[in-house]
């Protein structure tokens, strides 16, 4: 049953990029769920993005993100380039602008960006001609993390609304956190947060979600526990006293996992830390763990975000202008 929105003949997904998961409703994340759902597992057949070139800027290093986009892009058969830092002229002072001015002389068909800086992703998109998706900028969002999780989470519980989900760990540092909280609150989830006091942003309550400083609290009757990265190169002082002392007070063990649901499901969205964040058996739980399987959300939910965000380029018949 299609949103009210929808039925009444709503564009199904009106923006123009994919900068964050704020500002998009609930049933425009259903929608790019659905999308991403009939790529699970799929190749293209007719390469919808043939003789399109998605470019893939990446100021700021990455494994898994850039290596799923590249996938996700010549799966559906675009011409894929791959700009890294090592090669790119900021490092010989070039400005950002100057850096999203030449890109965009390129005449790109999608560019998809990862910065270090917050709203760096925001600043490219407004000077480029064609759709723009952030693949993480700095703490600000990681939109697509957010929805392979939601994807993830809706494929193993069949649903999102209603369960209670706790991201444990650095909150503070984590733009996957923090689109999270927006992607899984929209969609009707109780979402809590848990993490050391030195770990909690201030006013954390304004995303419409729980604030725990107690692990076994927070995880009491969980559904989903999700785990978060001691995120040590965004940390500009000691945040915590040890990793050590860290995992014996927040890392998820088989005796805190006890507080949770008995048919809990354990994500992270890499890399682990094991002994640090989480137990690595826990981690290599197959029954509990849905890591593996986060990473093929990833590729079929940007398949799917490529694929949306290039139709109206691509004058995909029934697609509004």
């Amino acid at each position: 049953m299609p949103h009210p929105a929808l039925a009444a003949g709503a564009h199904p997904f009106p923006h123009v990029g994919l900068i964050g998961i704020a500002g998009m409703a609930p049933w425009e994340i259903e929608f790019l769920l659905d999308e991403a759902e009939a790529w699970v597992g799929r190749t293209a057949t007719g390469h919808p993005l043939a003789g399109l070139t998605q470019i893939n800027a990446f100021f700021e290093n990455s494994t898994r993100t850039l290596l799923s986009f590249e996938i996700a892009g010549k799966r559906l058969g675009a011409d894929v380039v791959n700009l890294g830092i090592a090669t790119s002229s900021l490092k010989k002072g070039e400005t950002l602008l100057d850096t999203a001015l030449t890109l965009n002389a390129m005449r790109p068909d999608c560019l998809v960006i990862r910065h270090g800086a917050s709203g760096a992703v925001g600043l490219i998109a407004a000077k480029v001609d064609c759709p723009v998706l952030n693949a993480g900028d700095g703490r600000h969002e990681h939109p697509t993390q957010a929805l392979l999780d939601a994807l993830t989470i809706r494929r193993r519980k069949g649903r999102i609304e209603g369960l209670r989900v706790a991201i444990c760990g650095d909150i503070l540092h984590s733009r996957v956190a923090r689109s999270n909280f927006l992607a899984l609150t929209a969609l009707g989830a109780e979402v809590r947060a848990v993490a050391p006091p030195t770990l909690l942003p201030a006013a954390i309550e304004a995303f419409g979600v729980s604030a725990f400083t107690d692990m076994d609290k927070g995880l009491a009757g969980a559904d989903v526990v999700m785990m978060l990265r001691l995120q040590t190169e965004r940390m500009d002082g000691a945040y915590v006293p040890s990793a050590r002392e860290y995992f014996r007070f927040y890392g998820l063990t088989e005796a805190r996992l006890a507080h949770a649901a008995a048919d809990v499901l354990v994500m992270h969205p890499g890399p682990m830390n094991r002994g640090v964040e989480i137990d690595g058996a826990i981690a290599d739980d197959l029954v509990r763990s849905a890591v593996t399987e986060q990473v093929e959300m990833g590729v079929a939910v940007r398949m799917a975000c490529l694929d949306v965000l290039t139709r109206k380029r691509r004058n995909v018949p029934g697609w509004p202008a």
